[in-house]
């Protein structure tokens, strides 16, 4: 600093040192062209090299993400297996003798069809007499079906299956 090479500044307790320029050369505009030339070719070659590095990364995240032979191989023994289990599971139910017929099957969602229909027009007209009762009751609903004993379907989590 002292001999004139290093400027020296301060900004409160703070001393900066930077190199001074005064004593440097100046560049004429022809070496200054041809650092800027030479600075757009190297910007040229890193933004390739960028490029190139991304198309790599993107390529090797690929491969990682890809099964290798020996997994390929398991996993298409595995599914192998499960082929063979499956066709034997189905040879086994088409050699199954209690198969049930079309006409059986039809009378027993027929019957179920009726009884569905019959438990629904029962339980209509039981909360309808029960209404009925509630009406002139002064407890509630609840107390009274605890006094008379009575269990609801719905006490039991049971619901009407959908109608078909």
């Amino acid at each position: 600093a002292q001999q004139g090479r290093v400027r020296e500044k301060t900004y409160g307790k703070q001393k900066i040192y930077f190199a001074d320029q005064e004593q440097l050369p100046a560049a004429s505009d022809a070496e200054l062209r041809g650092l800027d030339g030479e600075i757009a070719a190297l910007s040229t070659k890193v933004q390739a090299l960028r490029q190139s590095c991304r198309q790599m990364e993107a390529e090797l995240k690929d491969l990682n993400s890809s099964m290798t032979t020996p997994e390929m191989a398991r996993e298409m023994e595995e599914l192998r297996k499960d082929c063979a289990s499956y066709t034997e599971k189905l040879e086994r139910i088409k050699s199954a003798t209690n198969h049930v017929t079309p006409e059986e099957k039809e009378r027993v969602c027929s019957q179920q069809k009726l009884y569905c229909k019959e438990w629904r027009r029962r339980k209509r007209m039981a909360t309808e007499l029960l209404e009925a009762i509630l009406e002139g009751y002064p407890k509630s609903k609840k107390q009274f079906f605890e006094e008379v004993g009575i269990e609801t379907d719905e006490d039991h989590n049971v619901t009407l299956p959908a109608a078909v």
